[in-house]
């Protein structure tokens, strides 16, 4: 279809921002807008530009006859400062406080703006690792891990605590929670996870870390590779984890039903990615 700038513009800004991370040629645009290349590289230039200056990402450019552009999501270190401390400030409120030294995160997690811009955050962090899929433990981390495939384009695979007959034949271990030191199992279908896969791990609760540890070694059952964890909030409770090497963005104070609920930034900009792409 033949389109005038304006409009080529616009629909070629949604196409990459509804495909992350995916190589999309010039000959792909040039047919879709029957237009010349030339026309659809100043175009991009002009994408390339807006997306830099507003923050929303960068737009690379992989030369060579097999090459094209690629959109890769991005936050600039500003915004996302501003972002976790209004999150931080937000679950402050003593009301959240549950049993156990847990924190009520129900409505953070359920609501889509807030949850996809922190996909985008942990996206952003990830953005020069090979990630190919995103793994996640029921219930609370599948919207979570989804906010952030949708960013880095990959699937899904979600560990069940049992198996289900609709997933066929599974792969199941145990292991032991890091606060409750329970012995516990954690199941995944065969078919879930390819051999080789780069699995980036996310939560939105760690304690110990015993959940992320047993969704780490689930990964080896697979011959799968570990692209890194990433977790909403940690506690300063438990330490040192039983993971190493992971991302928090928050980080949960020690605290008790007559004190002050204290929520920092955790780790996150230990492993911000902002200036590495050019």
């Amino acid at each position: 279809m033949k389109l005038k700038r304006s409009s080529r513009l616009v629909d070629m800004t949604h196409y990459l921002l509804q495909h992350p991370h995916k190589l999309v040629s010039l000959s792909f645009f040039s047919e879709r807008y029957a237009s010349a290349k030339s026309s659809i590289s100043e175009d991009l230039v002009i994408i390339k530009e807006s997306f830099e200056t507003q923050g929303i990402g960068k737009l690379t450019t992989v030369p060579g006859a097999s090459g094209g552009v690629r959109f890769l999501p991005l936050v600039k270190k500003e915004a996302a400062e501003q972002f976790l401390h209004t999150l931080s400030a937000t679950l402050t409120d003593t009301e959240r406080l549950l049993p156990g030294g847990y924190l009520y995160m129900t409505d953070i997690l359920g609501d889509p703006l807030t949850i996809n811009e922190i996909g985008r955050l942990i996206a952003s962090a990830f953005v020069t690792k090979q990630v190919d899929v995103i793994m996640t433990m029921e219930t609370k981390g599948i919207p979570l891990a989804y906010a952030t495939a949708s960013q880095l384009n990959v699937p899904v695979v979600i560990v069940r605590r049992s198996s289900r007959v609709t997933e066929g034949s599974t792969v199941s271990i145990n292991y032991i929670s890091g606060s409750s030191k329970r012995i516990q199992s954690m199941v995944l279908p065969r078919r879930g996870l390819a051999p080789g896969s780069h699995v980036l791990v996310i939560d939105d609760f760690m304690k110990a870390g015993g959940t992320m540890k047993g969704m780490t070694n689930l990964i080896k059952e697979f011959d799968a590779e570990l692209a890194g964890c990433a977790v909403l909030v940690e506690t300063k409770e438990v330490s040192p984890k039983l993971v190493d090497g992971y991302l928090s963005l928050l980080k949960l104070g020690e605290m008790d039903q007559e004190s002050d609920i204290s929520v920092e930034i955790g780790n996150y900009f230990d492993y911000f990615q902002e200036d590495d792409l050019q």
